[in-house]
């Protein structure tokens, strides 16, 4: 058993399809929906959070994540160029561009082949501004045509300080890459974010999406005309994102311009140049910001399956690349004849020591997104062991999710801030060191480390929505700060969480609160229980209201002292113990001096209402909201319903 796990062994998710209540001697509350599935629209917005965590630059009135500051505010300025913005990248300070532009591609995908369902979550607008948080930056760092500045700072010194990015002492060195100084990896991946996004904002910002299209294009001749690896213009980037090519993503990056402007010259370079570039040569069991092949061979799967490429629809090559993508598809549920994709006992996908998670979310995502494009042409694969289906894929993809949500040996949560248990100890340095709205005094670079980074507490900040590296091959997994392969997020790690979440939600409605957005300068106080993982309270009941078909379950889930004056979060369920649907349900919330997170109020003082997507509450569904104040909780009633 890992240092700092929790001493349960036993599977509590993988029940009988009903919902129900469990509870255990010193474990909190676990809720189990219809299904048996947890809240991905929860685990949706959490996700989406990080990426306010995550921000560099100026930070817009309404940022959610209230213990972040401004950043990097001069950053580009001793080169001349404004690189302000942009997404630091994991628990340092750095702004890697390949990891940062694959991380926008994966928004970007997410939110064009899983609009609907994004929209569905009332999630569009927050995916949006994190993609666009990502493509500024890039048309900042792109001012020329053959002109791309790939990182702000680099590993080496940043890693020397345990600092604040707002107290940020270290140098902010730029590096570009230009016609000497070529990056085909990064400049291709950065013209696939942008093509991505084009078509992420297409619907709603046309202009926007031209002008993005003009820089992918831009960009995609820009790494094609001089080619090179990026790392070995930016030698600083090599013990850090060493790049294993540039094919893949020259590839990669015509695929997506292909698919953003519908022209022939770009699905014709695919085809062209699938042997000699390894698109139809490399068999893989891996997607990540440096190995592209299995989401080109999906991307093209898509044009073939679909009959979308013109004079090559039914082109023998499109149909070579369908065959990669099946290899890949076969590998992750084992009926690949042996060349499988590693699973740990637990059943977690695994590929490498560091930061092992960010395969995981990668692959699940990419096996959600051909599990669409074969269900939308009604296709079946036929493995070296047998038949997947469309759904079997899905399947997968759900237990991956599952695993990260909590369904695994540990019962932890391995996304930051959601459910009963999850990291405390994370690798990050902002939020490992008390706020700037909090401390103002600033936090040296030698000052972090003996001061916060060996500190044995938890952290003074959730980072909610951080995915971390996860556990090792056996299932287990250290919760300390200094375990940086197992406690770091990234920012292409989580991201293809986004577009994964928002298909479960669809395929698993169930439905939750937002987290409780917290006031400046408060800080959560949340106890290391259980082994170093975040424990609720245990609930209590409260009172039966005068309609019998509704339940409240009440729980503390947090608390933190600001002012001198002690804080709670809690979170109230809300279950229809009936067999019928309830409509309208309005809620009066009594003796409430905080605010209310889940629910819509109405004129009426006092008086909520559930939101749209829960006007019809369903027989045996349960929903939460929640509520942050001091004293005494809060008195809620069913104030009027219908049937």
């Amino acid at each position: 058993m890992a240092k700092k796990g929790l001493a349960f062994s036993i599977n509590l998710l993988n029940l009988a399809a009903f919902s129900f209540f469990v509870l255990l001697p010193g474990l909190s509350l676990l809720v189990v929906s219809a299904a048996g599935s947890f809240d991905y629209g929860d685990a949706l917005d959490k996700s989406l959070l990080f990426f306010e965590a995550q921000r560099s630059g100026k930070l817009p009135g309404n940022q959610r994540v209230k213990w972040r500051g401004d950043s990097g505010l001069h950053d580009g300025f001793l080169q001349g160029v404004d690189l302000v913005g942009g997404y630091y990248d994991a628990g340092d300070h750095v702004k890697f561009g390949l990891p940062m532009a694959f991380g926008v591609t994966m928004l970007a995908w997410a939110a064009v082949d899983f609009r609907k369902e994004i929209v569905d979550a009332n999630q569009m607008g927050n995916t949006l501004t994190a993609i666009r948080w990502g493509t500024d930056y890039f048309l900042k760092a792109h001012p020329h045509p053959n002109l791309l500045w790939a990182q702000v700072g680099d590993g080496g010194s940043d890693h020397y300080c345990w600092e604040r990015a707002e107290d940020m002492t270290t140098p902010r060195t730029a590096y570009k890459l230009d016609p000497t100084s070529p990056g085909s990896d990064l400049a291709g991946e950065t013209a696939a974010a942008l093509a991505a996004a084009s078509l992420a904002f297409k619907p709603y910002n046309a202009s926007y999406s031209t002008l993005l299209l003009i820089h992918a294009q831009q960009l995609f001749s820009f790494a094609d005309t001089y080619r090179g690896l990026y790392d070995d213009s930016i030698p600083c980037a090599k013990n850090y994102y060493t790049s294993s090519g540039y094919t893949d993503e020259l590839l990669w990056a015509a695929a997506w311009l292909y698919r953003a402007t519908n022209k022939e010259y770009y699905l014709n370079y695919v085809i062209k140049n699938a042997a000699s570039m390894g698109g139809t040569g490399w068999a893989v069991r891996e997607f990540s910001w440096d190995n592209k092949y299995a989401g080109v061979q999906i991307l093209l799967s898509k044009v073939l399956l679909q009959e979308s490429g013109g004079p090559y629809a039914s082109s023998s090559t499109l149909k070579q690349y369908k065959a990669k993508a099946d290899f890949f598809a076969c590998a992750c549920l084992q009926k690949n004849d042996g060349y499988n994709v590693d699973l740990t006992p637990g059943g977690l996908v695994y590929v490498r020591e560091w930061n092992n998670m960010q395969y995981v979310s990668s692959a699940a995502f990419l096996l959600a997104v051909y599990s669409e494009y074969l269900s939308t042409a009604n296709v079946v694969l036929q493995c070296p062991n047998g038949l997947i289906r469309q759904q079997d894929l899905l399947n997968f993809a759900n237990s991956q999710a599952d695993y990260i949500l909590g369904k695994n040996p540990k019962l932890t949560s391995y996304l930051v801030g959601y459910g009963a248990y999850y990291p405390l100890h994370v690798h990050h340095r902002g939020a490992s060191i008390a706020s700037v709205f909090v401390l103002q005094a600033e936090v040296g670079c030698v000052e972090g480390f003996e001061t916060w980074y060996n500190r044995p507490q938890s952290n003074p900040n959730i980072i909610y929505g951080a995915l971390v590296g996860g556990p090792n091959s056996d299932d287990d997994f250290i919760d300390e700060r200094s375990n940086y392969d197992q406690t770091e997020p990234t920012v292409s790690g989580t991201a293809p969480l986004v577009g994964l979440f928002a298909k479960l939600t669809s395929a698993n409605p169930f439905y939750g609160s937002l987290y409780p957005q917290k006031a400046p300068g408060l800080s959560y106080a949340t106890n290391a229980a259980a082994g170093g993982f975040h424990q609720q309270n245990e609930p209590t009941l409260s009172r039966k209201t005068d309609a019998p078909a509704v339940r409240f379950l009440h729980s503390i889930t947090a608390s933190w002292t600001a002012g001198g004056e002690k804080y709670y979060r809690h979170k109230v369920i809300v279950k229809n113990t009936s067999k019928k649907p309830i409509m309208n349900l309005k809620l009066k919330i009594e003796n409430l001096t905080g605010d209310v997170y889940g629910l819509s109020p109405t004129a009426e003082k006092s008086i909520y209402e559930t939101p749209r997507n829960l006007r019809v509450f369903n027989g045996s569904s349960e929903f939460y909201f929640v509520y942050v104040q001091g004293g005494p909780q809060a008195k809620v009633s069913v104030l009027s319903s219908s049937h």
